[in-house]
C-alpha cells in the first residue's frame, strides 16, 4: 500500500475522465493530477459507443460542448502524432409524423444560430443517399452538414496519451474505496493500492457512479440503462461508404456506415433498467440480452419496414450491448456536490457521452480548477431533482423512459 499527494484526482478512465484530464493538466499545467480506474483505460462502455458525432441536437446547452468535441480532435492529433479516425458523413433527419416535422422546424433555426449546415433534400435525393430507404413517407427531411462518427475507444485514448504526455498519471486494477473528508471538505480518496491526497476529487466513474454516492448518502439522478446496436454484413449497394448517418424517430432508429454495411439501433420500449449497486465490476460476460437482441429486433420490425423493406433480409453479423447512464430528463450530470467541498461530478452520458466529451472536459477542468466555466452547465446540476430515492423503481422507470423516447440527439 502507497501514500500519494496530488492536486486533483479523477476517479474513472473512461472518455469522461481521460478528457478531463487532458483539459485540465493542459490548462493548468502546474497542477498535478492522477487518474485512476478499477479496470484498464477507456475499456468500459466507452468502449462499445455507437460513436455519432452530432451537434445537430434537440438541447441547445449542449450544443457547445459538442463542437468543442469536433475542435479538439486535432489539437489531440498534433500532440501524440496519432491520427483518430473521424469519418464527416452528414446526418439525415427523417420526419414521418407532424409531431417530428414539427420538432425539426423547431432545431433549424438553432442549429443555424449556431452556424451549423444544413437543407432540406427531397425523397429522391434522400433514397439516392441511403439505397436502402424507402422515404416517399417522410413528412422532412434534413441532411445536416459535417456531422460525423469516430472509434470510440481510439479518440478516448487520444485523449489519455495527450494526458500522459503533459504529465497525467494514470493507475489501473485500481478500484475506489472510500472518499476522504474533513470538516465537511475533500481531503482525498482511499483506492485498493493505497491513499491518495488531493483537495479536489472528481468522480467520473460512469455507471458506477450510483454505487460511489449510495456510499456518501447522496442521491444521484440517474440509472443504467442498455444501449444496444447491431452490426450487418458487408453490402456496400445498400450501405455505401459516404452515406450519411439516417435517424428516424418514428421507428425509433439510426443507422450508419459501418465497414461495408450497416451499424443501427433500435430503441426499445420499455428499455432495461438495472440497479447500480447490483453491477459487478467487470461487465464482460453480463446478460444484457439473453437472445442477443433479436426480441427486440422482432418487436421494432413492423415500425421500421415502411422505411426499411429490405431490413427482414439483412444478415446480422455483430451484437453489442452497454450501459449508458440516463437521468429523467436526458441531460449529463456536470458539477460540484453541495454537501462537500471540493468534490465533483460528471457522469451520466444519456447516450450522448462521445459527442459531448469535449466540451465536458474543457467546463470541467474549470470547475474543478475553480476558474470560469465557458459553458453554461445550470441545467446539468446533479441536485437538479432534489432528494429522491434513486434506487426507487419509479426512478429507474424514468430513467429507461428517457431513452426509449429519445427522438434525436
Amino acid at each position: 500500500m502507497e501514500n500519494k499527494k496530488t492536486d486533483l484526482v479523477i476517479v474513472g478512465a473512461g472518455i469522461f475522465g481521460a478528457s478531463i484530464a487532458y483539459y485540465y493538466k493542459r490548462n493548468f499545467p502546474q497542477q498535478q493530477v492522477i487518474v485512476i480506474d478499477q479496470n484498464e483505460i477507456c475499456s468500459g462502455n466507452t468502449l462499445l459507443a455507437a460513436a455519432l458525432l452530432s451537434r445537430f441536437r434537440s438541447d441547445p446547452t449542449t450544443i457547445p460542448l459538442a463542437a468543442e468535441t469536433f475542435n479538439v480532435i486535432k489539437e489531440l492529433e498534433t500532440i501524440t502524432g496519432d491520427p483518430v479516425p473521424v469519418t464527416v458523413n452528414g446526418a439525415l433527419h427523417l420526419a414521418g409524423s407532424d409531431k417530428q416535422a414539427a420538432l425539426l422546424d423547431k432545431m433549424l433555426p438553432v442549429a443555424s444560430y449556431f452556424g451549423i449546415s444544413y437543407e432540406q433534400v427531397s425523397v429522391s435525393e434522400a433514397e439516392k443517399m441511403a439505397p436502402w430507404l424507402r422515404a416517399n413517407n417522410t413528412q422532412k427531411r434534413i441532411l445536416v452538414h459535417g456531422e460525423a462518427f469516430t472509434d470510440p475507444y481510439l479518440l478516448c485514448q487520444s485523449f489519455a496519451k495527450a494526458a500522459k504526455i503533459l504529465g497525467v498519471k494514470f493507475r489501473k486494477n485500481e478500484k475506489f474505496e472510500q472518499l476522504l473528508v474533513a470538516d465537511g471538505s475533500v481531503t482525498g480518496i482511499k483506492t485498493t493500492a493505497g491513499t491518495i491526497f488531493a483537495n479536489r476529487v472528481i468522480l467520473a466513474s460512469g455507471v458506477w457512479a450510483p454505487q460511489i454516492y449510495s456510499q456518501l448518502q447522496i442521491a444521484l439522478p440517474m440509472a443504467p440503462v442498455r444501449s444496444q446496436y447491431w452490426i450487418t454484413g458487408p453490402q456496400p449497394q445498400l450501405f455505401p461508404a459516404q452515406m450519411p448517418t439516417v435517424i428516424i424517430p418514428e421507428a425509433n432508429f439510426y443507422g450508419r456506415p459501418q465497414s461495408g454495411g450497416l451499424l443501427f439501433g433500435l430503441r426499445e420500449s420499455p428499455s432495461m433498467v438495472a440497479d447500480a449497486r447490483q453491477l459487478p465490476s467487470d461487465l464482460y460476460g453480463y446478460p444484457f440480452s439473453h437472445d442477443s437482441g433479436w426480441t427486440d429486433l422482432e418487436n421494432g420490425f413492423e415500425k421500421l419496414l415502411p422505411f426499411f423493406p429490405n431490413f427482414e433480409n439483412l444478415s446480422i453479423k455483430n451484437y453489442v450491448a452497454g450501459f449508458s447512464g440516463y437521468t429523467p430528463d436526458s441531460r449529463p450530470i456536470l458539477g460540484a456536490v453541495n454537501q462537500i467541498d471540493g468534490l465533483l461530478l460528471a457522469t451520466g452520458c444519456v447516450g450522448a457521452g462521445i459527442t459531448l466529451c469535449g466540451g465536458l472536459g474543457l467546463g470541467m477542468a474549470q470547475l474543478a480548477a475553480e476558474k470560469p466555466n465557458p459553458f453554461d452547465f445550470s441545467t446539468f446540476n446533479p441536485h437538479r431533482f432534489g432528494d429522491f430515492d434513486p434506487f426507487h423503481p419509479n426512478h429507474l422507470k424514468r430513467c429507461g423512459e428517457a431513452r426509449s423516447g429519445k427522438s434525436t440527439g
